[in-house]
């Protein structure tokens, strides 16, 4: 096998290795609510977030596509490049999952990718425009997810505000089953198509792929999303915890709103015509839940617990670049 290869298979390796990462990482996007207010036992819940990122992770493209082609141009993202902008998003996911901060994979990947590529050639090579566009959907998708918990949550309040508490529990127990599964659906056609569109990308830099063919091979879309799928089964039971209960004490209609809220938001920047964007499902639920806890009182929600996740969401994108800038310069040396 040449170097070129070797370096390729690494690439590969290390791409899905962060599907799956990100996989355990981002479990509880799904299953946090349902869990948390026991509409689903844990394994159950485990599973059904499985199959269903499975499912979601090979119906679209759209979002592969615009990693391959919206941070930096393909020819640029050189195997150096792509193994130390993946390194430095798997170490920062590790770090964050470990201390049970829900922390954004899609911020860790595209501040790593830019990181690496200015190591590599310069501030030049970013593509302003398609960054710009991809950093706007990551900063208002939590705002709009949290705008529109709160008007969702304030429907399902009126609507169901004369009814007892424990018929609507009973009633939105069995919706958050729905609900859980359409978000881990929405979660695996979003985020399993970053790893996608970087593998693409090193095809091309390779010269195994066209340049003018962005579309993941079926080999890619069929790893990657197994990759993801084995990923949540795995689980994240840290992460969980925070998001389930630290926010906002959740009731299973305030679970289904904020669920029924994320899917909305992940699932337009998804498919949505001339969007196809990566969002952070971590974001968008946190922000949901947010809305809907808002919804009931402001006091409601833990803002302390949801300041420190901001911190983490704000120098995530900075200490990403910087770690995969770094571990470029190291691999590049070694690589002489």
């Amino acid at each position: 096998m040449t170097n070129l290869g070797a370096m390729l298979v690494v690439v590969v390796f290390l791409a899905l290795a962060f599907d799956y990462i990100n996989g355990f990482h981002d479990t509880a996007n799904a299953i946090a609510t349902s869990v948390s207010t026991r509409a689903l036992s844990p394994k159950r819940a485990v599973v059904l977030a499985a199959a269903l990122n499975l499912i979601g992770a090979l119906y679209s493209t759209g979002v592969a596509q615009t990693i391959a082609k919206d941070i930096i141009p393909p020819k640029i993202a050189t195997q150096e490049v792509v193994i130390a902008a993946l390194l430095s998003a798997i170490a920062w996911n590790l770090i964050t999952w470990y201390v049970g901060i829900p922390s954004s994979s899609s911020h860790a990947i595209i501040g790593g990718m830019a990181g690496a590529a200015v190591a590599s050639a310069g501030f030049s090579v970013l593509k302003w425009q398609g960054l710009g566009k991809i950093l706007a959907a990551l900063i208002f998708s939590p705002i709009l997810g949290m705008i529109l918990g709160f008007i969702i949550m304030k429907i399902l309040s009126f609507v169901f505000g004369k009814s007892s508490p424990s018929r609507v529990n009973h009633g939105f127990k069995k919706m958050q089953i729905i609900s859980a599964g359409l978000l881990a659906f929405n979660h695996g056609s979003n985020d399993a198509q970053k790893s996608m569109g970087i593998i693409t990308m090193a095809l091309i830099a390779a010269g195994l792929q066209s340049q003018a063919m962005l579309t993941p091979p079926l080999w890619v879309k069929l790893a990657c999303a197994l990759a993801m799928s084995l990923g949540t089964a795995a689980g994240g039971w840290k992460i969980i915890h925070t998001m389930g209960g630290k926010i906002f004490k959740l009731e299973p209609i305030n679970g289904f709103a904020a669920d029924l809220t994320s899917s909305i938001v992940i699932w337009s920047a998804t498919v949505f015509p001339g969007l196809h964007l990566p969002v952070s499902t971590t974001h968008v639920v946190s922000g949901s839940i947010m809305g809907v806890g808002s919804a009931k009182r402001v006091s409601a929600v833990r803002w302390g617990v949801a300041q420190q996740m901001l911190v983490a969401w704000v120098v995530t994108i900075p200490t990403t670049s910087l770690l995969a800038a770094l571990l470029y310069t190291v691999l590049s040396k070694l690589l002489l």
